[in-house]
């Protein structure tokens, strides 16, 4: 998981109210507000949150989608799937980090968010030097027929927003794509579990 993703994730404001009704066959969809965010006595909190803004107002003003981010990189290696995407607007210019899955190597790709074009070069690293869980996950994922783009879809439309970022993500056995979407001034994090996800 990357860092921008992570700190995304721990900054979430609100949760999906209701199940969604567009979601791929058998999929299960739940929402989760994390605790850190009960608590604004932080000073820390407030620092946060004007990041976060900065963050959402360099997102909306770029001019390339997190679906089409994921389409460049995928189309650098024909067959490949994306694992994880977020939107970084934290360096000069905001990029998304994309990462892909294709002939048992994780794919890095930096693509410009305004113009579309990978930045710097692309960064290969075999699966061979992952952890066992995320092995098992990478494999997971090339087994199941949804991909990361048909959740991000699902997500938007059902959140009515803009995805900023995306991944897989495993809880109690179950292998899910976690897609944060910005909708009006709020992150809602969406859960999707596709069809044929659960460890065996």
């Amino acid at each position: 998981m990357t860092t921008a993703r992570r700190r995304t994730l721990q900054l979430l404001a609100i949760a999906l109210p209701a199940l969604l009704l567009a979601a791929p066959s058998q999929a299960i969809v739940t929402a989760d507000t994390p605790t850190a965010l009960h608590n604004d006595i932080d000073g820390d909190a407030e620092a946060d949150r004007q990041a976060v803004t900065r963050e959402i107002e360099r997102f909306r003003s770029s001019s390339i989608t997190i679906s089409q981010a994921m389409a460049i990189a995928e189309a650098r290696h024909a067959g490949a799937t994306t694992a994880d995407v977020s939107f970084d607007g934290a360096s000069g210019v905001p990029v998304y980090r994309v990462k892909t899955l294709h002939n048992d190597r994780i794919w890095r790709h930096t693509i410009n968010a305004a113009t579309g074009e990978l930045v710097g070069g692309e960064a290969a690293l075999p699966l061979s030097e992952l952890d066992n869980e995320d092995r098992s996950n990478l494999a997971a994922l090339g087994a199941i027929r949804h991909r990361l783009a048909d959740a991000v879809r699902v997500a938007e439309r059902a959140a009515s927003g803009k995805a900023i970022s995306g991944g897989l993500v495993r809880e109690r056995g179950r292998l899910n794509f976690a897609i944060v979407v910005i909708s009006g001034d709020d992150l809602k994090e969406v859960i999707l579990e596709p069809p044929g996800a659960r460890a065996r």
